[in-house]
């Protein structure tokens, strides 16, 4: 169904406030597969990123789907293919620009900063970015900060140093930071997670044996399977050197959380997680927390909601590296041709949670 706006319908003033005009002046790439616009004096639509000369707003009425706009007697621009390859391509390039600018430079930077080095507006770089890396420039820019202090404290430098190769201009500003990055102490991590304390527990639910472990920051593992004794050991190995605790019963209530999750997954987690892993494992992860329940979702789709769709391969493994069975919902991620397999805790523990939620 079209959306008509046209001057005998709407003022044009009503389609200059229509944010999809405003991608449109924009040429906001990330819209084009929200809508397109058709042009009543030339007979042709476009996407939002098109190249052609813009047209009056009184005289553009936008449609949900080409098809939706083919159906109105529109026909497509033929420098629309181009277009979008086009835009594309210059959009990539800015991108990654900009991620190189970040991994190289000591301070993080503004998003002031970044949007005037690409030359263009601070809305358009940062809606930009988060479609083409699927994190925000500051939270791209956290995470190579997080790699730089975990690659330092790794070496041999002091943990001085290693705060001021990170770009950190302030020994207080690290210390600030670096729980949430590190999820301990700095010198704790330098220790492998010596002094930092992990509460844990093993119980039963419907798909088998259940382990469910919590620090300081949140829940850092729930891993399934038949053999409660493996469960522990994988905990172990897992975190080698930090302080397990058995169950108390203060820590009855985030197991029985966990379970009611795995049980009812409609119910959410209102649980804060401890989430560590690579910047591109955490796209992806963030990634699967946005498929709903009861969707599902392939491996070549999830690469594609992280502007990454060569890296199939990639997501794979970083579903595969998920310690947070269900509150990270890998299991909602199925072969291109809808078929169930690769599941780190059971193909047939993945075939029942889906049940489960369809």
């Amino acid at each position: 169904m079209k959306t008509a706006i046209s001057s005998g319908l709407n003022p044009p003033l009503a389609t200059e406030r229509d944010p999809r005009w405003a991608a449109v002046v924009a040429r906001d790439a990330s819209a084009d597969q929200q809508f397109v616009y058709a042009v009543k004096t030339t007979g042709i639509y476009c996407r939002p990123s098109s190249l052609a000369r813009l047209p009056k707003a009184g005289n553009v009425e936008f449609f949900d789907t080409p098809e939706a706009a083919q159906a109105a007697g529109y026909r497509p621009s033929r420098r629309s293919a181009a277009d979008q390859t086009t835009v594309a391509a210059r959009h990539a390039a800015l991108v990654a620009d900009a991620c190189r600018y970040i991994a190289t430079i000591e301070k993080s930077p503004t998003l002031e900063e970044l949007a005037q080095r690409a030359g263009i507006s601070r809305y358009h770089f940062h809606r930009l970015f988060k479609t083409a890396t699927g994190l925000t420039p500051k939270a791209y820019a956290d995470a190579q900060r997080a790699r730089k202090i975990r690659s330092e404290l790794n070496g041999k430098a002091s943990i001085t140093n290693a705060i001021y190769e990170a770009g950190f201009n302030s020994n207080s500003r690290f210390y600030v930071a670096a729980n949430d990055r590190l999820g301990m102490r700095p010198k704790d991590y330098r220790a492998g997670g010596t002094n930092t304390q992990i509460h844990f527990a093993v119980g039963e639910c419907s798909l088998g044996s259940i382990l469910v472990a919590q620090s300081q920051r949140g829940v850092c593992a729930i891993l399934l399977g038949d053999d409660p004794d493996q469960l522990t050991r994988d905990l172990q190995d897992q975190f080698p050197k930090a302080h397990l605790i058995g169950a108390d019963k203060d820590f009855e209530a985030v197991v029985a959380k966990v379970v009611g999750l795995v049980e009812k997954p409609a119910l959410g987690l209102d649980l804060p997680l401890d989430v560590q892993g690579t910047a591109f494992q955490e796209r992806v992860w963030q990634a699967l927390r946005e498929i709903p329940v009861g969707d599902t979702a392939s491996y070549a789709e999830i690469a594609q909601r992280i502007g990454m769709p060569k890296a199939v391969r990639a997501v794979a493994q970083a579903c595969g590296a998920n310690h947070l069975a269900v509150a990270i919902p890998c299991h909602r991620v199925v072969r291109s041709d809808g078929n169930v397999s690769g599941y780190r805790w059971g193909v047939e523990r993945k075939r029942k949670l889906l049940d489960r939620e369809s």
